[in-house]
């Protein structure tokens, strides 16, 4: 995909330089996914344009420049936060980091494609979602872009420790190019004496981030019954199993490792799942990141893959077996007439897995990324990434078009398009027809003859009513933020998916607020869902962070230790989750109990003490829920060490260690 662009007289120098060397050294491919071999010709021509000096820089507490990064190995990545190609990129570039250490040093140059993500906040919470690790400039005016030539996302511009252009790489396929070119480099300027290995001293945007019950949940789904509600608990690979309406979470399907393991509920790993579909007490489930499609059994509470490999899929695949069939990025499934449609985000196509014969083969799409009608061999979908039925069509939002589309339950049938129009179509208007725009839609769910979109970059949930092709804005003032209230007030930050019950009520995925939201077409208003029946905390001694307290001093004899906490304003201790703390003494103890563990849904907490004279420390783990006090259904989640040296005498008279921990500043 190619932006266009408007470049200044100011800039042509620069650019005619790099293009002159891309076009002698290169052959770019400048779509999406390109894989095609180039020679590697290291030239030493072309100085690196320095960024400018006025750029908001990400992930690393502090601005960069090339300058400094003088003796190390850099690789700029070239991206967009929507970009499934993108996407796919960023696990590659993590192994590349692991590999090299200090030698490398990878930035990621974030060139927006739509409006909504050239805002900081919103590509903040992008590399988080993504786990991103290395630093980010938001090059959303297209400058750094401009300046180096580039033509596609993604693109990746490899730079030597003395600040030359080495090779320039569109296409998927850039960091297994790179690899042994940085190692050659690394080789050679080791040898010199001109390559500095110490590790970016930066500071992630993860580490000033609260931790939340729910960690971008991507997609829900509703049983048909609409007593039970699924939560693709993406980024904590697993699915949340909550009862309707009391929010009672009754179940959880994987351990939370990000693994391809089949198993038991408890044992099986999930990685980034997003989109359901319950039949007959079997729940499949669009595993995204592990590029499968999984099945949890709850008669026998086992999950099992029933396709792809585990690898993502590269070639134009075409299907066969499940087991053995590569996949791309499946981004949502839904069931129909034996068979389960699956939104292929990957690939831009749709398919369709038969369980009587366990093949799995496309289904719509030619793997073209655009927007064409017509027959299902020929029609172009650009990155599908909700799908949803009436039993007589299929309808998926085709995200990168921001476009509604169906598709036949027939092989004879075609696709066609309900809205949207183009790659670089997209706003927030509503209408009829050619006239009505979306930005990046990801979710979809047909009811009662009106279909309801997560208009993921407009923030809002919108209808569309597929006969006349007539769209509306149903919820959602349109500026991000969490807000409850009524439909036009209220406030949803990035939606990516969304489920209608059999009573009309709409369940949202509010992505980046880490909540589920509630639809009431009765009330016309919007709330949070309060999830109760919380999960209970791992007592791990090794905690997340160890906070010393100054030394104190008692008396020998019965006491006790009290624990309060204290929030920040406008939040509070979440009864249902309650705090537990583990107290554990280093040997030999100034307490007669080495090991004491409490829970309690009250503050203060006591914990009756022996205390034995002697010098030693203790350690208070605490876990705990935590919310706002307006809003129970954002849940946050407190995990610390309190670390306290003790002297005990015979002399003291104090006998109670009271401590009032102010959790102000704890990952925030």
């Amino acid at each position: 995909m190619q932006p266009t662009n408007r470049i200044s007289p100011s800039q042509m120098l620069t650019l005619a330089a790099i293009s002159l060397f891309l076009f002698a050294n290169l052959s770019i491919n400048p779509m999406f996914g390109g894989s095609q071999a180039m020679a590697y010709n290291y030239s030493q021509n072309t100085r690196a344009p320095e960024f400018p000096s006025n750029m908001e820089w990400l992930n690393t507490g502090r601005d960069l420049s090339l300058s400094e990064l003088r003796g190390k190995v850099v690789l700029l990545d070239f991206w967009t936060y929507c970009c499934i190609n993108c996407m796919h990129v960023l696990p590659k570039l993590a192994n590349l980091e692991e590999k090299y250490g200090g030698n490398l040093v990878v930035i990621g140059v974030h060139s927006a494609k739509f409006e909504g993500e050239r805002e900081s906040e919103n590509i903040r919470q992008a590399i988080m979602r993504y786990n991103i690790h290395h630093p980010v400039v938001n090059d959303h005016e297209f400058s750094i872009w401009r300046s180096y030539g580039i033509r596609a996302w993604p693109t990746m511009v490899l730079i030597d420790p003395e600040g030359y252009v080495v090779d320039i790489r569109s296409g998927e396929g850039g960091p297994e190019y790179f690899d042994p070119i940085i190692e050659d480099l690394i080789e050679r300027f080791s040898r010199s004496g001109d390559l500095d290995s110490n590790p970016l001293n930066i500071t992630l945007e993860e580490s000033n981030e609260r931790t939340t019950l729910l960690s971008y949940p991507g997609k829900v789904h509703v049983n048909p019954d609409g007593d039970r509600l699924f939560i693709a608990d993406s980024n904590h690979n697993r699915i949340l199993v909550v009862s309707l309406p009391d929010g009672q979470i009754i179940d959880q399907i994987g351990s939370g490792a990000n693994s391809t393991m089949d198993g038991s509920f408890e044992e099986a790993g999930f990685n980034n799942p997003q989109g359901m579909a319950f039949v007959e007490n079997r729940l499949y489930v669009a595993d995204t990141g592990n590029h499968m499609i999984r099945e949890a059994d709850f008669e026998n509470r086992t999950v099992s893959t029933i396709a792809g490999t585990g690898q993502q899929a590269f070639a134009r695949e075409q299907g066969g077996p499940a087991h053995t069939t590569p996949l791309a990025s499946p981004w949502d499934v839904v069931y129909v007439n034996n068979r389960l449609y699956v939104a292929m985000a990957g690939p831009h196509q749709l398919w369709v897995y038969n369980p009587d014969n366990g093949e799995i083969h496309v289904w719509a799409g030619s793997g073209r990324e655009d927007i064409i009608d017509g027959p299902h061999f020929w029609a172009a979908l650009a990155q599908p990434s909700g799908i949803d039925t009436d039993g007589e069509r299929l309808y998926f939002a085709d995200s990168e078009v921001s476009a509604i589309r169906s598709a036949g339950l027939s092989p004879e049938d075609s696709v066609k398009t309900i809205v949207g129009r183009g790659l670089f179509d997209f706003g927030d208007r509503d209408g009829s027809g050619d006239n009505v725009r979306l930005q990046h839609p990801l979710g979809v769910a047909w009811h009662d003859g009106l279909l309801y979109i997560a208009d993921t970059y407009n923030n809002k949930v919108k209808t569309v009513d597929p006969e006349s092709r007539t769209t509306r804005s149903y919820a959602g003032s349109g500026r991000e933020g969490l807000r409850d209230g009524s439909l036009s007030r209220a406030r949803f930050d990035e939606p990516g998916g969304l489920d209608v019950g059999p009573d009309g009520t709409i369940y949202v995925a509010d992505t980046n607020n880490h909540s589920i939201r509630i639809i009431s077409p009765e009330s016309e208003s919007v709330t949070t869902l309060q999830l109760s029946g919380l999960p209970e905390l791992s007592m791990d001694e090794s905690t997340s962070q160890v906070i010393t307290i100054d030394p104190w001093e008692g008396s020998s004899g019965q006491g006790a230790i009290q624990v309060d906490l204290q929030f920040p304003e406008g939040l509070k201790l979440n009864v249902d989750g309650g705090i537990r703390i583990l107290l554990h003494a280093d040997s030999p103890s100034v307490v007669q109990s080495e090991r004491v563990e409490i829970f309690s849904t009250t503050l203060p907490v006591t914990i009756p003490v022996e205390w034995i004279a002697g010098n030693n420390a203790i350690n208070l783990d605490l876990n705990y829920y935590y919310c706002q006090d307006s809003n129970e259904g954002l849940c946050y989640i407190g995990q610390e060490r309190l670390r306290i040296p003790i002297v005990i005498s015979e002399s003291r008279e104090n006998s109670t260690l009271s401590i009032i921990h102010d959790v102000t500043g704890i990952n925030e």
